[in-house]
């Protein structure tokens, strides 16, 4: 992995380099060779489906970034996959890169496409696949094949969104073998251009299995599937024929429902700060800064209803509007805090507390302001800037653990669609209370100052070099001081580049890393993508207290 970048330019550079050269996909003689095939690349496709002038807002680009190096890699997993608007309407695109491994599934692969499909089921956004798949890749079956999420949760997925009425239309336009084929055939409807090839075994394996010779065409060709099997609903000439019935078949598809915080949108006002983000907020998470100031260049007008500004100081709770529609927000605030204690307390009347950590107080005004969003029935955002919860005797004495479990609880039990957007540390128990992976973000963004781990690059490798400090002493040996600090310097070196925001995007624990400036508009469209999916009844169940 090539060095951290020193200030924001470097760093968006740095972004912008690596996302142009996954969009390579396999290389410019894979995409020559897709071209020599009469087909499109899967950005190709994307881009003559999705309604014209409007945003592919790209989803888990950096998927695999930097893995399987040992087999050429697997950029952006072998699969584009993102959200375009297709006659108006989002929906969710997953198309196979063939010229990548000729589209085969890695375990990251499996992994994207689930995750893809996740969104797609909780959002109830409609699905589009462009398949062109070679299947598994035989090497990593045993990684990709048995497991609860692995690859046969793609079709679990599938029968669930259609038994939800979730539309989803397939596209076969090139390979669709082996257990892959059942992705399309469970899908609504089903599309296959001239020239590829749908069949549970190829040639080779039908040859060796029962010894029968034939061909890909006879096998299991476009024309065997409309006019004998009739597994394909449609049959096209080309990528671009497959294209425009989608587009005709998903302009036909009716709208089941509207959530009713999306029904009360109302014209958006964009924000009076122009504050440029990082400005804000540093690279390195080195500077002190007032999120409400995140928040002003954010919200529509500017403006929000802060919940309880004077309590519980190091988290920010608000009420606001962003792109017409009703949100409620969580930030951690990264200024440094006096705070008044109980006038009973003998001795100091105040305390220090340090921004972007979560203390007793902070916890329990987030529960509770995010109990009354999910009653209110609007959006979360959480803007996770998080060094974790306070720690020592005072915190103990105090109940943090008990109050982190309730703001845990609410976070874990919201009903409403809640998006997080990491933009500095996200560190510990404190990534889990404002909405990490874990527990289950519709969408979880990430800005290239993210820094995702379990403690800071520091505090890691000083807890790391003392337990290998220990494990020497006990083998007899005595390090040096150039040894301790030849060893700090390589412990941290290995940490800094799991801090790294393209190494978690390499495994999907971020679906992407966004460039601050495009935040408020991907944040709106994000919104919209969520705005179909019902809002169930909210339950904490023990709550503490």
């Amino acid at each position: 992995m090539t060095s951290q970048p020193k200030n924001w330019p470097e760093a968006l550079e740095l972004l912008q380099q690596t996302v142009s050269q996954t969009h390579l996909g396999g290389g410019k003689k894979a995409i020559e060779r897709q071209h020599q095939k009469n087909r499109l690349t899967a950005r190709e496709r994307i881009a003559h489906l999705i309604d014209e002038g409007t945003v592919f807002d790209e989803l888990m680009t950096l998927a695999g970034f930097e893995m399987y190096q040992d087999v050429g890699g697997c950029p952006s997993g072998g699969t584009v996959a993102g959200i375009g608007s297709i006659q108006g309407r989002p929906w969710m695109i997953i198309a196979n890169d063939a010229t990548v491994k000729a589209g085969a599934f890695f375990p990251i692969t499996a992994k994207k496409v689930i995750r893809a499909q996740t969104i797609a089921l909780e959002n109830h956004i409609p699905v589009v696949y462009l398949v062109d798949s070679a299947g598994v890749y035989l090497p990593m079956q045993d990684e990709i094949f048995p497991d609860q999420d692995d690859f046969g949760r793609v079709f679990y997925l599938n029968a669930r969104m259609s038994a939800l009425g979730i539309p989803q239309i397939a596209a076969i336009m090139g390979n669709c073998v082996a257990g892959g084929a059942y992705l399309p055939v469970m899908c609504d409807t089903l599309i296959m251009t001239e020239g590829s090839g749908l069949y549970l075994a190829g040639p080779a394996l039908v040859k060796a299995a029962i010894g029968q010779n034939i061909d890909s065409e006879s096998l299991g060709g476009a024309a065997v599937h409309a006019e004998i099997s009739g597994t394909v609903d449609y049959k096209e000439k080309d990528d671009l024929s497959a294209i425009q019935r989608i587009r005709a078949l998903a302009e036909m598809q009716t709208r089941k429902y509207t959530a009713p915080w999306a029904q009360k949108r109302k014209a958006p006002k964009a924000p009076q700060s122009q504050q440029d983000f990082t400005e804000l907020v540093s690279l390195d998470g080195s500077k002190t800064y007032n999120v409400r100031e995140v928040l002003r260049a954010l919200l529509d007008d500017s403006h929000f209803e802060e919940y309880k500004p004077d309590y519980g100081q190091s988290i920010v709770c608000a009420l606001g509007w962003l792109g017409g529609y009703p949100v409620g927000v969580v930030a951690n605030d990264r200024q440094v805090i006096r705070k008044k204690l109980k006038s009973d307390v003998p001795g100091l009347q105040t305390r220090i507390e340090v921004g972007g950590v979560i203390y007793g107080d902070s916890a329990d005004k987030s529960a509770r302001f995010i109990m009354e969003v999910n009653q209110m029935g609007i959006p979360l955002i959480f803007l996770s800037d998080v060094t974790g919860f306070m720690v020592g005797k005072d915190s103990e004495y105090e109940g943090i653990i008990r109050k982190g479990a309730k703001m845990v609880n609410a976070v874990s039990n919201t009903v409403v669609p809640k998006i997080t957007l990491i933009t500095g540390g996200s560190y510990g128990a404190g990534n889990y209370a404002m909405n990490g992976k874990a527990y289950s973000p519709r969408f979880l963004f990430a800005w290239p100052s993210a820094k995702y781990a379990v403690m800071s690059g520091n505090a890691a490798a000083k807890t790391l070099l003392d337990i290998q400090l220990q494990a020497l002493k006990r083998q007899g040996q005595e390090p040096t001081d150039e040894d301790l600090a030849s060893l700090f310097e390589q412990v941290k070196a290995k940490y800094d580049q799991e801090l790294d925001p393209r190494y978690a995007a390499a495994r999907l624990w971020v679906d992407e890393v966004i460039r601050p400036e495009t935040t408020r508009e991907r944040l709106i469209r994000t919104l919209e993508a969520c705005s179909g999916a019902p809002i169930g009844e909210f339950k904490t169940g023990v709550f503490q207290v």
